[in-house]
């Protein structure tokens, strides 16, 4: 990773913790659920980067799996849908909770849409800026635990002065715009979004605190 990477991640998660929920949640009803596992469905995309849905779904298990509860694999889980008919993920997101949970024996389940993600290109650099909605629901009677909506800005630093610098960073902002990296930037989001104490999940019955 280059120096400038480098600093562009740290930029973008300076801007995640400025974006943090400043408000406590309730999460009463997820703590009276006693959730133990989570399915996590695939990704609804409403933004015009279609791999976007991808890179956020394969995102998801880890921030959450990390936090104490049983993750079904996702892959199985597409495959299971897609096998009993539900392959549409816009359907699924509209589907009967109690319905999807039963095929997995799940206590929740985990729903994420792409409200948007668009790259601005601004000839020496291209701002990121991603919406998502994250629903996680009750299998039992098909109520919301817990919701968050989150916007969050990528801004890549200057990477110096001078005609080298600013040719550099007007490539290095084409090539953001043609081809964006996701997976940082949904790691990055989603680590955000689940944590805690914050704007996430209550530990679950899984959790192991880290040991440095």
């Amino acid at each position: 990773m280059t120096k400038v990477n480098f600093s562009a991640y740290i930029l973008f998660a300076f801007i995640t913790l400025g974006c943090a929920t400043s408000k406590p949640k309730d999460l009463s009803k997820l703590k009276e659920s006693n959730v133990r596992s989570i399915v996590i469905v695939p990704v609804v995309n409403n933004s015009t980067e279609l791999s976007a849905s991808e890179a956020l779904l394969a995102t998801l298990p880890k921030p959450i799996a990390e936090h104490g509860y049983y993750v079904f694999p996702v892959n199985m889980v597409k495959r299971v849908l897609e096998d009993d008919g539900i392959s549409d993920s816009t359907l699924l997101h509209n589907a009967d909770p109690v319905r999807v949970g039963q095929l997995f024996g799940a206590d929740s389940i985990l729903y994420a849409t792409v409200e948007s993600w668009t790259a601005k290109y601004m000839i020496i650099t291209t701002e990121v800026e991603v919406k998502i909605h994250y629903v996680l629901k009750d299998t039992h009677r098909g109520e919301i635990l817990w919701e968050e909506m989150r916007v969050q800005t990528y801004v890549p630093p200057n990477s110096g002065s001078g005609l080298g610098a600013l040719i550099s960073a007007a490539v290095s902002a084409a090539a953001t715009k043609a081809h964006p990296n996701y997976i940082p930037l949904a790691n990055m989001i989603n680590a955000d979004v689940f944590a805690y104490p914050g704007p996430g999940f209550l530990p679950g019955p899984y959790f192991k605190a880290k040991k440095y």
